[in-house]
């Protein structure tokens, strides 16, 4: 999954709240690709947690997306037990900062921990890029990599 990509700094720059008053960090993501490491673009995350998922969970939960040219936008860590996130039927929203990437074509999460969870949907909206849907609606394996990847390979 995208080793080639060095994170240079992660922090969490603020909370905001949400209509329905959930708290949601805004995550900051830099990483280092060649000449484009100085283009960051901004991406909004909308989670949906099925109302089939346990009634919440503890596990931490990380994401990763990219284009078939090698651009990745990776967050080690969306979760955050003590704030609501990833209850059932519940949406969350996220704000992630990393790398421009051309097209959207992959998203996998990846769950660690015993409660389980379980995913309906996950929109990713760039910056200049229409939002795309990857459709889970399954209880997330623990401990690897699980998702979509729609890429068509770049000769």
């Amino acid at each position: 999954m995208g080793g080639q990509f060095v994170v240079l700094s992660l922090a969490v720059f603020f909370i905001s709240f949400s209509q329905a008053t959930s708290i949601k960090p805004l995550i900051f993501i830099e990483t280092n690709h060649s000449a484009t490491a100085a283009r960051s673009c901004s991406y909004t995350l909308t989670i949906k947690t099925s109302c089939t998922s346990p009634k919440y969970t503890r596990d931490r939960v990380s994401i990763a997306f990219g284009d078939a040219y090698g651009f990745e936008v990776y967050a080690p860590r969306i979760d955050n037990p003590s704030s609501r996130i990833f209850e059932t039927c519940s949406t969350d929203t996220f704000q992630i900062r990393g790398p421009c990437i051309y097209e959207i074509c992959y998203l996998y999460l990846k769950r660690v921990g015993s409660d389980g969870w379980k995913p309906e949907t996950v929109k990713v909206y760039g910056s200049d890029r229409p939002a795309i849907t990857f459709k889970y609606n399954k209880l997330l394996p623990n401990g690897v990599w699980y998702g979509f990847n729609h890429c068509r390979k770049i000769m």
